[in-house]
């Protein structure tokens, strides 16, 4: 979904399960101490979740490696590989996302627009809490980048 289709009446979901979306106090303070922790929480058990999925991607193939004689079975099982491997790249590069996010709560910059410096939300960070972008400056981009293409 494009940053611009998210509808303030969307309910949030954690990437994280059985982590609870933050609920602001009257009168608290954006990216306050509670926030912060928060937010740390779910970056944590999602870093601990993706690698969990690397071991296991990593025993599986260890696991499951065979040198078939049938060139069919050869494929199909170097295209499994194939396909998990790309995976654990895109999960890589998710994991470098979480080490900034979670650089940027202890530099006290999470959670602010890296572009414009407005707050990115709390809703949008329970749904994407790697968002670097507030909603208007990551539609722009997208905008940007279709131009581009």
């Amino acid at each position: 979904m494009a940053a611009s289709e998210q509808s303030p009446n969307t309910p949030v979901r954690s990437p994280v399960a059985g982590i609870a979306p933050y609920e602001p106090k009257e009168g608290e303070e954006y990216m306050s101490d509670a926030q912060l922790e928060h937010f740390r929480e779910i970056l944590l058990a999602w870093r601990k979740e993706l690698m969990e999925e690397v071991d296991r991607t990593v025993e599986h193939m260890k696991n499951e490696a065979a040198n078939f004689a049938d060139p069919s079975d050869r494929a199909t099982q170097e295209e499994e590989f194939s396909l998990e491997l790309r995976t654990r790249d895109r999960e890589r590069k998710l994991l470098k996302k979480i080490a900034e996010a979670l650089t940027d709560i202890d530099s006290g910059e999470y959670g602010f627009c890296k572009s414009c410096g407005a707050e990115i939300g709390i809703r949008r960070l329970e749904a994407r809490p790697t968002a670097t972008l507030c909603i208007e400056c990551k539609t722009l981009q997208e905008i940007k980048e279709k131009q581009m293409a």
